[in-house]
């Protein structure tokens, strides 16, 4: 097969009706883990230490429920799904927009890949049995970015690219820029003005607890103390440990359940 070939196949597939139901069922997926990433937030702000707040300790809390186990695959599939979606977007899709727009947005989209991707792979570990939630004794990534020359640079730009990515889905957000992924009757009545204020609460929260990540990493850039980075999970525990930790703490647990509840109505109003 020639690249024009694979191209044009990737195109067909891409354009297919099909993959609007294979989005779905992905966006649904996507909507559960964060309700549950949601939930193990708002025991966080009251105390609840137990749970990792983060995509994987919301597929482990998803497996300890009943049919936790039939939930997890289904979470993978579904995520697998919308990795094959994002994939294919990157590749041939955004055909509409210009050169630049075009070249940012399937970069985008490759970048959501990667995501989805890691989140399947954790609900397979997890159904699997795997213990990964223990420290293995391993190298973290931060420490060996530190180690490279110029590692604090790079971690420095490792940063500022993560919070970039927290900043646009805050802007996003407050701008309604979302609704730029949904049918328009989707945002009509007042169920549609009940998704846009879930969209909006719910990018504005995940933009700044991503932008809490990126100042993790520039600290521990600064400090050349690797163990100063992490993820959301760390971000939102410096945020508890704040005056008006637990309250600001359960405000972004809500954030993300209204992430997840918009995640389903995207899926039933999808825009592809």
């Amino acid at each position: 097969m020639t690249p024009d070939s694979a191209r044009s196949a990737a195109r067909a597939v891409d354009d297919h009706p099909a993959m609007d139901q294979v989005a779905r069922v992905g966006l649904v997926a996507f909507g559960v883990v964060h309700l549950v990433l949601g939930w193990i937030v708002i025991q966080l702000a009251f105390g609840d230490r137990e749970n990792k707040a983060d995509s994987t300790g919301a597929v482990r809390e998803l497996a300890q429920q009943p049919f936790g186990e039939a939930m997890v695959w289904a979470v993978g599939i579904g995520m697998a799904l919308l990795a094959v979606w994002q994939v294919l977007e990157a590749a041939v899709g955004h055909r509409q927009e210009d050169d630049t727009a075009r070249l940012r947005k399937r970069v985008t989209s490759l970048g959501k890949a990667v995501v989805y991707a890691v989140i399947a792979g954790s609900a397979i570990k997890v159904v699997m049995g795997s213990s990964s939630s223990q420290k293995d004794g391993t190298t973290p990534l931060s420490a060996k970015i530190l180690d490279l020359p110029l590692g604090q640079v790079i971690m420095g730009l490792v940063a500022l690219g993560i919070a970039a990515v927290g900043g646009y889905l805050v802007f996003k957000g407050a701008t309604d820029r979302f609704l730029k992924d949904i049918e328009a009757g989707g945002a009509s009545g007042r169920v549609g003005t009940a998704y846009i204020w879930l969209g909006r609460c719910g990018y504005v929260a995940k933009g700044a607890a991503i932008v809490g990540v990126a100042a993790l990493f520039a600290y521990a850039a600064i400090t050349h103390e690797p163990e100063k980075s992490g993820g959301i999970d760390e971000a939102l525990l410096t945020v508890l440990d704040q005056p008006f930790g637990p309250f600001l703490t359960g405000l972004f647990g809500a954030g993300f359940v209204a992430f997840g509840l918009f995640c389903f109505a995207w899926a039933r109003h999808i825009d592809r």
